[in-house]
């Protein structure tokens, strides 16, 4: 797992830019989903209140929720979370002062259950050192933090994906063997998708304006958005589990390669009507059954493109439409920067991804407010999840990695300065 990191520092040498040694964690920052990720499993009192709260945080904190549990835990209810093979359980219920008993129930049956999966606790603050004494009871790790849904309406994610994004590093990074000795486990700091939506928030800050980034991959389309509530959103929670104005969301059903039947399956649900649909099957089919394979003739290239198009298309309108009935749909149309990312964007022509992202924002039949009037780009340099790692410790450095994102004439300009000088 050391390997790109030595090799992207002897290319660094080898410019006459000065480099770190690689175990200096101070100034070597890496990310990694490594291990396949981070899998989560959320369990909750109500399923649209608490439950959904811990799943919102869950994804918001770079990880793949794989179960949601809602209600007291039975034992059907506990083998199908194992069943899961989450890399950590988080663990949540009740607003602080509310109902503490479901929250209580769940952390005993937790820690008696037939697993050693670490449990995030983030539930009713009442409960804490009750909750604290069952696990310990048992031996189990865990880590008490701020509870997700302190009062109904209001969403905290920020202490839980701190706790979260612990547990990865500990458990999951330094936990699987994925290096020989603790070195890579050591620098790692966050999963990447937490780096990339620490990365879009400094965008939108850099900017002064409202972004959304598309992540077209493999098996998944991710969608970022850092929004700026504006009126009555700045002051008012008015639904039952408020809008997460940094968040993420994560369709593991659409995706270049693993997921490409997915995206098929919704197109069809959402009655698109894609150009040639013959034609685009046939590529899916030859696509999910050799994932290497890359697109040979201008036939499979606009196949490539249709497909991360509707792709992108899916995952935006599913990032956008209120999560369940009676709630407000995320506020996208004053997004003023469409930001796109994933290899098949990052080798498109700029006309193509213009093409391809234009089509977003003029998807007025979608069931959402696309945004309105934005500027389409391609992090094209792959710049987002660096600015996240730089976030913390160098605000400034990282204002200036994002703000290259939409402007790559100042990137371009920025490594001839630095080149320069280095000489």
């Amino acid at each position: 797992m050391l390997d790109g990191v030595r090799r992207a520092l002897r290319d660094l040498a080898a410019g006459g830019v000065p480099v770190p040694d690689p175990s200096d964690r101070d100034r070597v920052l890496v990310c990694s989903s490594a291990g396949g990720g981070l899998r989560i499993a959320v369990v909750g009192y109500e399923r649209l209140v608490t439950a959904e709260a811990g799943h919102r945080v869950a994804l918001s904190a770079g990880g793949k929720v794989v179960h949601v549990a809602s209600g007291p835990l039975d034992g059907a209810a506990v083998r199908a979370l194992r069943a899961s093979r989450p890399d950590v359980v988080l663990l949540v219920g009740g607003t602080d002062g509310g109902n503490a008993e479901v929250l209580v129930h769940n952390a005993r049956r937790l820690a008696r259950a037939r697993t050693a999966v670490p449990v995030v606790v983030a539930g009713n603050r009442d409960a804490r050192e009750e909750v604290a004494a069952l696990l310990a009871s048992t031996g189990r790790r865990f880590v008490v933090t701020d509870n997700v849904l302190p009062r109904i309406g209001v969403v905290e994610p920020r202490p839980a994906r701190a706790a979260i994004r612990e547990m990865f590093l500990r458990h999951v990074i330094g936990g699987k063997g994925l290096s020989r000795g603790p070195l890579f486990a050591s620098l790692v700091r966050a999963p990447t998708p937490d780096a990339v939506l620490s990365g879009v928030q400094v965008l939108a800050e850099a900017a002064g304006e409202d972004v959304m980034v598309v992540d077209v991959g493999g098996a998944t389309t991710d969608v970022y958005s850092a929004l700026t509530p504006e009126g009555e959103d700045a002051s008012l929670r008015k639904d039952v589990v408020a809008t997460l104005w940094h968040a993420r969301t994560v369709e593991g059903d659409l995706g270049m390669r693993w997921s490409a039947r997915g995206v098929l399956g919704a197109v069809a649900a959402e009655r698109l009507e894609p150009e040639d649909p013959a034609g685009l099957a046939a590529w899916v089919d030859r696509v999910s059954e050799d994932p290497q394979r890359l697109p040979a003739t201008p036939g499979e290239r606009r196949h490539e493109l249709r497909l991360a198009g509707l792709a992108a298309l899916v995952a935006c309108r599913r990032h956008a439409r209120p999560p369940g009935p009676g709630e407000s749909p995320r506020p996208l149309v004053n997004v003023r920067h469409l930001v796109g990312s994933g290899g098949v964007l990052r080798h498109a022509t700029p006309a193509e991804a213009e093409e391809l992202l234009g089509a977003v924002l003029r998807d007025h039949g979608g069931g959402w407010r696309p945004p309105a009037d934005a500027r389409v780009a391609v992090d094209t340099a792959y710049l987002l999840f660096a600015a996240g790692l730089l976030a913390r410790d160098h605000p400034e450095t990282a204002r200036a990695v994002a703000r290259q994102v939409l402007d790559p004439a100042a990137a371009g300009r920025d490594r001839r300065r630095r080149s320069r000088a280095a000489h």
